[in-house]
C-alpha cells in the first residue's frame, strides 16, 4: 500500500503585498489615480445643483451611490498611502506620498463636505422622506441615520472646511512627527554578552524574560531612551490635547473631551462612565493576583518589570510557521470560515510580520474596502504572546470578512465591538493550549499568561483613559510634562496599590502610548470588547454548537446596526454594572482556579 505524506504548507516572514491597491509606487501611476481623484470629485460637486428636501427619494438613492463610489476611490488611495509608509517610516518616498493623499483628500473632502452638510441640515421629517427603505437598503439607511446623530455638533461648511485644512498641517501633521519620531528610535541591550541595538518590539521581548535582570534591563533602557525624548514627546501630546478641546467642545458644543470618542462609538455616556468606574472598583482583584504571582516567582514583592514575568524558566522560541498553523488549526476547530477567511490573508500575501528597522511598532489590521482581503501588520519575535498577537489581528480580519457584505459605508464596528472578534480568537487559542497540555505546571503558566492578558487590555487599558481625563484637564490648567508624569505615577500608584514596587522611570510610560495621541480615548475599547467576549465566551462554553450562528452572525453586522441593537440580541445592556462586574467575576474565577492548582 502507498502510503500518502500530507505535505504542510510553509509560511515565511515576508513584508506585504499591496499592488491590489496599486500597481506600483511610480510617479506615473500617482498622477493618473490623482487625476481620476479630480474627475470623481468634480463630476460629483455638480451634484449640489440637484439636492432638494423635495428631490424623489430614488434621485436621492442615486446622488448617495455616487458618494460611496467617491469615497471607495479615496479609501483605496489612502489605503496604500498608509500601508506603505506603515512598513517604512523612514521612507522618504512613502512620507512625501502620504502627505499628497493627505493634502489631496483634505481638499476633495471639502469639496464634496456639502453633501453631509445638507444632509444634517434637513428636519427630521425632511430626512425621514428620503432615507431608503430599510428592507431594501438598510446599510445606506443607517449610515444617513449615523451622520443625523452628529447633528447638534456640525458647523457651517466654511467653518468645516477651515477646520479639514487645519488638521492636515496641524494636528495630523504632529501626530505624524510623533510616530516618525518614536519609530526611529533606537535601544541598546547587551544579550548574551553581546551589546545589541534594537527596535522597540525586539527589545520588548526581553520584557517577558524568565531572568528578572533582563526585565528589569529591557524596561530601564525603555525608558531612558523616553525621557530624553520626554520635552519633545510631551509638547506634541500638549498640543494634541489643547486642538481637541478648541475644536471639539469650544467649537463643536459636546460636554467633555470623551464625550466625542463616546458618540463616534454610539455608546452612552453612562456606559462608558459604569465601565471605567467598575474597572476601578476591581482593581484590588488584579492585586490580589500579583501578590500571587510574587509568590509564584519567589519574589517578597512583584516589581513593575516583572509584571508579565514568565511562571516557567521557558525560553522557546515559536517558528513563525508553527505559529501559522497553529492559529489556523485553533479557527478550524471553532467554525471552518473563520479558518477560511484567515488562510486568504496568507494567501494573498495581506501579512508584513517581519521586524526591521523603520517598520511601525505593534500589531494592527487595515481594512480598505470590503472587496479586498484585509492587510495585517504583526511584529514577530518568536515569543508565544506573538502567537496570541497573531491570531489577534486575524480575528479582526476575519470580523471584516464576515462583515464584506456590507457597504464601505457601515463595514466597520463600532470601536468597542470592532475588538470581540479579536479577543474571542485570543481566547480559542489558549483554551485549546488548556485542553491539550497535560503537565499541571505548564497548565498554571498558560491560565496566568491569560490573566496577565485580562490585566493587560481591561484594568491597564482602563487607567490609560482614567489618566487621559485628567491628563486633558491638566493640559487646559497649564501643567508641565513633568506635572503630566506624577499624574500618571499617580494613576499607577492606584491601579496597582502595595501589590506591585513601581520604579521611577515608569513616569515617562504614557510618552509611549500611541493611541492617546493618535485616537484619544480609544482605549477603553479594548476594556469594553476583553468584557463583552468574557461573557460571550461564558454562553460558549454553557451552549457549545448552539452558540456558533449567532455569534457569527453578531460579527457579521460590522456597523450596520447600533451597538446597542447588536448587544441586545445577546442580552447585554451595557449601562448596567452588573454585565461589566460578570466580567470581573470570570476573572476571580481564573485567579482562584491558579490559586488552588496542585502542582
Amino acid at each position: 500500500m502507498d502510503v500518502i505524506t500530507k505535505t504542510l504548507p510553509t509560511y515565511n516572514l515576508t513584508s506585504w503585498d499591496l499592488s491590489e491597491l496599486l500597481p506600483e509606487p511610480s510617479e506615473q501611476v500617482f498622477s493618473a489615480r490623482f487625476a481620476d481623484l479630480e474627475s470623481a470629485v468634480s463630476s460629483f460637486e455638480r451634484r449640489r445643483a440637484d439636492l432638494d428636501p423635495q428631490m424623489d427619494p430614488r434621485a436621492f438613492l442615486s446622488i448617495l451611490r455616487q458618494y460611496e463610489e467617491l469615497h471607495d476611490f479615496i479609501q483605496v488611495v489612502n489605503g496604500y498611502a498608509a500601508l506603505w509608509f506603515y512598513s517604512n517610516t523612514g521612507s522618504q518616498e512613502a512620507l512625501t506620498f502620504l502627505n499628497r493623499v493627505r493634502q489631496a483628500g483634505t481638499e476633495a473632502g471639502n469639496r464634496v463636505l456639502f453633501f453631509t452638510l445638507w444632509w444634517r441640515s434637513l428636519t427630521d421629517d425632511e430626512a425621514w422622506r428620503l432615507l431608503p427603505a430599510e428592507s431594501e437598503h438598510r446599510d445606506y439607511r443607517k449610515y444617513l441615520q449615523d451622520l443625523r446623530r452628529f447633528k447638534p455638533h456640525t458647523l457651517d461648511e466654511k467653518s468645516e472646511q477651515i477646520i479639514n485644512v487645519k488638521d492636515q498641517t496641524g494636528a495630523d501633521a504632529v501626530i505624524t512627527l510623533y510616530s516618525m519620531l518614536t519609530n526611529r528610535l533606537e535601544f541598546n541591550l547587551t544579550v548574551d554578552g553581546e551589546a545589541r541595538k534594537l527596535t522597540r518590539d525586539e527589545l520588548m521581548s526581553h520584557a517577558f524574560s524568565p531572568e528578572a535582570g533582563e526585565r528589569e534591563a529591557a524596561y530601564q533602557e525603555l525608558y531612558r531612551v523616553y525621557s530624553h525624548e520626554a520635552n519633545i514627546l510631551g509638547q506634541i501630546y500638549a498640543n494634541v490635547v489643547r486642538n481637541w478641546y478648541d475644536e471639539q467642545v469650544v467649537l463643536r458644543g459636546y460636554p467633555s473631551a470623551i464625550a466625542v470618542r463616546n458618540l463616534d462609538n454610539d455608546i452612552p455616556d453612562r456606559a462608558v462612565e459604569v465601565l471605567l468606574e467598575t474597572a476601578r472598583e476591581n482593581a484590588g482583584l488584579f492585586q490580589r493576583y500579583f501578590r500571587l504571582k510574587a509568590g509564584w516567582l519567589g519574589l517578597p514583592k512583584l516589581r513593575r518589570y516583572d509584571l508579565y514575568a514568565p511562571l516557567a524558566g521557558s525560553d522557546r522560541k515559536v517558528d513563525y510557521s508553527d505559529a501559522v498553523r497553529s492559529v489556523l488549526e485553533t479557527f478550524e476547530d471553532f467554525h471552518p470560515k473563520l479558518a477560511e477567511y484567515a488562510q486568504r490573508v496568507f494567501a494573498e500575501k495581506h501579512l508584513d510580520g517581519e521586524i526591521r528597522k523603520g517598520k511601525r511598532g505593534g500589531a494592527f489590521c487595515y481594512t480598505v474596502l470590503p472587496r479586498y482581503t484585509p492587510w495585517v501588520l504583526v511584529n514577530f519575535a518568536g515569543r508565544v504572546r506573538d502567537v496570541a498577537t497573531l491570531a489577534h489581528e486575524l480575528g479582526h480580519a476575519i470580523h471584516s470578512m464576515l462583515a464584506s457584505h456590507c457597504s464601505s459605508l457601515t463595514q466597520h464596528a463600532s470601536l468597542p465591538l470592532a475588538e470581540t472578534a479579536s479577543v474571542f480568537a485570543e481566547m480559542l487559542m489558549t483554551d485549546r493550549l488548556l485542553r491539550e497540555e497535560p503537565d499541571p505546571l505548564a497548565r498554571r503558566e498558560l491560565l496566568a499568561a491569560a490573566v496577565d492578558d485580562v490585566y493587560a487590555t481591561v484594568l491597564r487599558q482602563a487607567y490609560f483613559v482614567l489618566f487621559e481625563i485628567e491628563a486633558h484637564e491638566a493640559i487646559r490648567a497649564g501643567r508641565s510634562t513633568d506635572e503630566l508624569a506624577e499624574l500618571y505615577m499617580g494613576k499607577l500608584r492606584e491601579q496597582f496599590g502595595d501589590s506591585v514596587e513601581v520604579a521611577p522611570e515608569f513616569r515617562y510610560e504614557w510618552l509611549s502610548i500611541p493611541h492617546i495621541y493618535q485616537t484619544p480615548f480609544y482605549c477603553y475599547a479594548y476594556s469594553f470588547g476583553q468584557l463583552l467576549v468574557l461573557a460571550l465566551y461564558r454562553r460558549f462554553q454553557e451552549e457549545g454548537e448552539a452558540f456558533k450562528p449567532g455569534y457569527l452572525r453578531l460579527l457579521s453586522y460590522g456597523g450596520s446596526a447600533r451597538p446597542e441593537q447588536i448587544l441586545a440580541e445577546v442580552g447585554i445592556d451595557m449601562t448596567d454594572r452588573s454585565f461589566w462586574q460578570g466580567g470581573f467575576d470570570l476573572v476571580r474565577e481564573q485567579i482562584d482556579t491558579l490559586e488552588n492548582m496542585k502542582l
